[in-house]
């Protein structure tokens, strides 16, 4: 690291490029745009210090933007090895001045010791995007509780590490479930991850969807996003659950639903969606067809029983940029996109900017509930407040032109009245 400029990326020289590419995302983000006009004259965020873990992604930029017009100063670095866009990181630091500390494809070790750089500016708030951030200060800078008053948590599987530490009572400061928006789950979850997976899916193989047996393990929003795009590519569609709703709800839209193990003997591609670790385990791997692809779009990288795979093989050679082929010691031939880690962010570019916009306001209107509500927050996970995930809501409506109908005075007494009825 650059001690005296503090900052760890790739390239510098590759600033131009970044900036151009956030420029073209910030053209589709109508609602940060608008708040970026508030936040600049208002200056919420003044002398804030905000540690954040985010995919580092030209999106992402956009939000660093905001925040730092708001009055914050910022540490950011990645939340996954491979999600980083490098010329972007350059442009954060070289022409926005933003610490970041993010490198595409960074060794586990280097990822750890990133999380500890963006810790150094002593954070008051944390934004993050798998609880990294949250876990690291709880476990090894414990001396930061003192000074940290809130954070806000991106991602389904971060949500889920945090109301376990709140179950355990481990949890030391507040925390915003961005995760939890309607203006986020039901529009970043579902058709951002269904539309950047199949991207990713696809430029990492170029295979032909149509008429393909593809398994989906997950039907969360997440899933129902994938098995909605692929199956509008022609694919045959299964999906694989332990809830029972989930698994009756992809049965009703139209879904084959089988256990994991049955699927895996036809499928073409296997991509886990749930959060969980070992999905595809063992003994899915010893019912596979050759050639099966498996990809992840979890956060974690821990879904595809990679070791287990690793035990299995003959050997392994990469045989494109993001595809690793295990020969197994029967001579079947399976292929992991990516290393087991996001697809939709290690070989595509993540979710497109138009679905972020929503996902990345909740984070900067998260930020100021945080600032403005300082000291009256118990140390527990809170939903996003439902007056700010509608005014999300009402100004994306707003950035894209759309006009909605409004009730009456009479049609409000109705419906908050008990005494009118047929």
């Amino acid at each position: 690291m650059n001690q005296k400029k503090n900052y760890e990326v790739k390239d510098l020289k590759t600033a131009v490029q970044g900036a151009n590419r956030v420029e073209w995302a910030k053209n589709q983000m109508p609602v940060l745009r608008l708040l970026q006009a508030g936040f600049a004259k208002e200056k919420p965020l003044k002398d804030i210090k905000i540690a954040a873990s985010l995919h580092v992604t030209a999106e992402t930029a956009v939000l660093m933007e905001v925040l730092k017009t708001g009055g914050a100063e910022i540490a950011l670095c990645a939340s996954n090895p491979l999600s980083t866009q490098d010329d972007v990181a350059a442009h954060l630091v070289k022409n926005l001045g933003i610490q970041v500390f993010a490198i595409k494809g960074e060794r586990e070790a280097t990822y750890y010791r990133h999380l500890n750089y963006a810790l150094k500016i002593g954070p008051q708030l944390t934004m993050d995007d798998g609880a990294d951030l949250v876990s690291t200060i709880h476990k090894s800078r414990r001396d930061l509780l003192g000074k940290v008053f809130g954070g806000s948590e991106e991602t389904t599987t971060g949500v889920i590490r945090l109301r376990a530490m709140e179950k355990d009572g481990a949890l030391k400061y507040p925390i915003i479930a961005v995760n939890d928006a309607k203006t986020k789950y039901l529009f970043d979850n579902r058709y951002g991850t269904g539309q950047s997976t199949i991207d990713g899916i696809l430029r990492a193989t170029n295979v032909l969807l149509s008429g393909s047996n593809f398994v989906i393990c997950g039907y969360g929003w997440c899933g129902k996003g994938v098995a909605m795009r692929a199956k509008g590519m022609g694919a045959r569609v299964t999906v694989c659950e332990v809830d029972p709703l989930k698994a009756l709800e992809a049965k009703m839209d139209g879904f084959e639903v089988l256990p994991l193990l049955m699927a895996a003997r036809k499928a073409d591609l296997i991509v886990t969606l749930t959060g969980n670790k070992a999905v595809v385990d063992e003994r899915h791997f010893r019912v596979l067809k050759s050639g099966a692809i498996l990809a992840n779009a979890g956060h974690f990288n821990v879904e595809l029983n990679l070791e287990a795979l690793k035990a299995m093989q003959k050997q392994k050679r990469q045989i494109r940029e993001f595809v690793e082929e295990y020969e197994l010691k029967d001579g079947r031939k399976i292929y992991i996109l990516g290393n087991g880690r996001l697809i939709n962010l290690s070989a595509a570019e993540g979710h497109p900017a138009a679905v972020m916009d929503m996902s990345f306001a909740d984070q900067a209107l998260a930020a100021v509930f945080l600032v403005k509500n300082r000291g009256k927050l118990k140390d527990k996970v809170y939903g996003m407040p439902e007056k700010l995930d509608r005014e999300v809501a009402r100004l994306k409506l707003q950035g894209m032109g759309v006009k909605i109908d409004t009730l009456s005075g009479h049609q409000k007494k109705y419906l908050s009245s008990w005494r009118e009825g047929t």
